[in-house]
């Protein structure tokens, strides 16, 4: 089993939920965070002013899937979310060694 990490633009998060619903992935956590990488930031106007903004919202995607199914979901992330441009977003695939459902106690390895 593998935990990929997805951060990823806001406004791509429908597009990327549907080709991984098409692809039988469902299961998900996203979270709201800042951050910044070779886009740096942005300047806006503002009030007639120049105002720079160095942390940007993003999206985390947390999935966990088989082994067998990283290669699939990062393409379907990758190909979901990519509009060309600095700031599309970032993968990373860690190992899971063990996991377990709370309802039933039920334990992976």
């Amino acid at each position: 089993m593998r935990k990929i990490e997805a951060i990823v633009r806001p406004e791509r998060l429908e597009q990327i939920k549907k080709a991984l619903e098409e692809n039988g992935i469902v299961g998900m956590t996203i979270i709201n965070v800042l951050g910044r990488g070779e886009q740096k930031g942005i300047k806006l106007q503002y009030r007639g002013g120049t105002m720079e903004v160095d942390l940007l919202p993003k999206l985390k995607l947390e999935l966990y899937v088989a082994d067998e199914e990283v290669d699939s979901v990062m393409k379907t992330i990758c190909d979901a979310g990519r509009t060309g441009k600095f700031g599309d977003g970032r993968i990373f695939v860690s190992p899971v060694e063990k996991s377990g459902k709370v309802r039933t106690g039920e334990v992976f390895t």
